[in-house]
């Protein structure tokens, strides 16, 4: 396990923000649904990537890299007549996307993972398995998981209040059935900006969805993936570190970002405006000036990811910033309420940990002292950016964690003059 010791330094500089990981899956998973060659380019290779792609391929897809693309050749997707297994890792959108593209196979597929993916809720598909007499078998719910092929028909209900990678799950596959399809989801939508890009990926590759409100998703059976070349954009979700950073006192501007994205987590902008900050968007880049910041309200229900960073500007703002409708943290790769108040509260802050939320009361700076990433990427990058309003050391247990989203995070990090001290603890 690699701990880090960071020691305050404010960052300086520009640099290019990781491909955007969301669009990454769903684009390597739609050009390996389409019969034909296409060609993914600014693919983002990090850890959840490399096992959407290695997925892919255990389902039959042909994906070789050339350079920073990815070509992929979907001819023989769920043409293997032999029983599969594909490992997820620790990527919950990879498992859930997964799983109902999984009833098109000619063989039971196996899913497996590592973390805390195995105990990550799967009852909204069971619920829909079980009505439809899909066959799987799972122990006590958790993975491994192994499903048998099967139709999803008629109207679908889920609630929309738990993960709305079921919902992007279900959009994939049902295109490819015989027949019409309908979701319906049951509860208001959450982070519906995910859908969104879902819906935006599958229309580059010449899939339709009718999209009522959120409500209701109506689904033409018959349809093709077409294979096309698609490049993805930057990450909102990763340039909202040093977005913050830029607030609390560093200067960085964040390039390879698409101004009018679709992608929820863009509200990191308006987040930082309606806190007092300002933001400039030029040719070369966007970047957030350093600003005197105050506490606001914040409702997380839409950009659950943007959480853990947002804490670190309530921290360090005037007044407090309240966190609202953010209970799903508790099953990501930590429990990200828990942990970012904890390791927040360890360099000094006032962060108090509610059932569906925080209240963070701001202070002017921050002391220093030991944290741990939780083995989760978001809570080390948000960590990260605490320290450079520190005045001490921060220590950081279990930094490789980054890898997961953003491989190149510290050397980043360092470019931007941030300062990293690494060593080893055990093995």
């Amino acid at each position: 396990m690699k701990s880090i010791t960071l020691s305050p330094a404010k960052l300086s500089g520009s640099v290019t923000v990781p491909p955007s990981k969301s669009l990454s899956h769903r684009a390597v998973i739609c050009a390996a649904l389409a019969e034909g060659i296409s060609e993914i380019k600014n693919i983002g290779m990090s850890e959840d990537i490399d096992v959407t792609v290695a997925a892919m391929k255990q389902l039959g897809a042909r994906i070789s890299k050339s350079g920073g693309s990815l070509i992929i050749d979907g001819a023989q997707t769920f043409k293997t007549a032999e029983p599969l297994t594909v490992d997820c890792g620790e990527s919950g959108s990879t498992l859930r996307f997964l799983i109902p593209l999984a009833l098109h196979s000619q063989s039971p597929v196996t899913f497996t993972g590592r973390g805390r993916l195995p105990q990550r809720p799967l009852d909204t598909f069971y619920r829909i398995f079980d009505r439809l007499g899909i066959k799987y078998q799972t122990t006590e719910g958790i993975l491994p998981l192994t499903v048998g092929s099967g139709d999803i028909s008629g109207l679908i209900e889920i609630e929309g209040n738990i993960s709305s990678q079921f919902v992007s799950g279900l959009l994939m596959t049902l295109p490819l059935y015989g027949f019409n399809s309908e979701i319906r989801v049951t509860s208001p939508l959450e982070s519906r900006g995910y859908v969104d890009m879902t819906m935006d990926v599958m229309k580059s590759f010449g899939i339709e969805v009718y999209n009522n409100n959120y409500h209701t998703f109506k689904v033409t059976g018959n349809q093709r993936y077409k294979n096309t070349n698609y490049t993805v954009e930057g990450d909102f979700s990763q340039a909202a570190f040093f977005l913050a950073a830029g607030a609390l006192g560093s200067f960085v501007v964040c390039k390879g970002l698409n101004p009018n994205s679709i992608q929820g987590d863009r509200e990191i902008l308006d987040v930082i405006r309606r806190m007092g900050g300002k933001i400039v968007s030029e040719d070369d880049g966007i970047a957030a000036l350093p600003s005197n910041l105050h506490g606001c309200t914040i409702d997380a229900a839409q950009t659950p990811d943007l959480v853990p960073i947002l804490t670190v500007l309530g921290a360090l703002a005037k007044g407090e910033t309240v966190i609202k409708n953010a209970a799903r943290l508790r099953i990501k790769e930590s429990d990200r309420l828990t942990a970012i108040t904890e390791q927040l509260n360890a360099l000094g802050a006032t962060v108090i940990e509610k059932a569906d939320g925080l209240v963070i009361e701001g202070i002017g700076g921050l002391s220093g002292g030991t944290t741990d990433s939780c083995n989760d990427h978001r809570i080390a990058m948000s960590v990260a950016i605490a320290a450079t309003c520190c005045d001490e050391e921060v220590v950081l247990g279990d930094s490789d964690c980054v890898k997961k989203s953003y491989p190149h995070f510290w050397q980043d990090y360092e470019m931007l003059g941030g300062r990293v001290d690494e060593w080893h603890v055990g093995e």
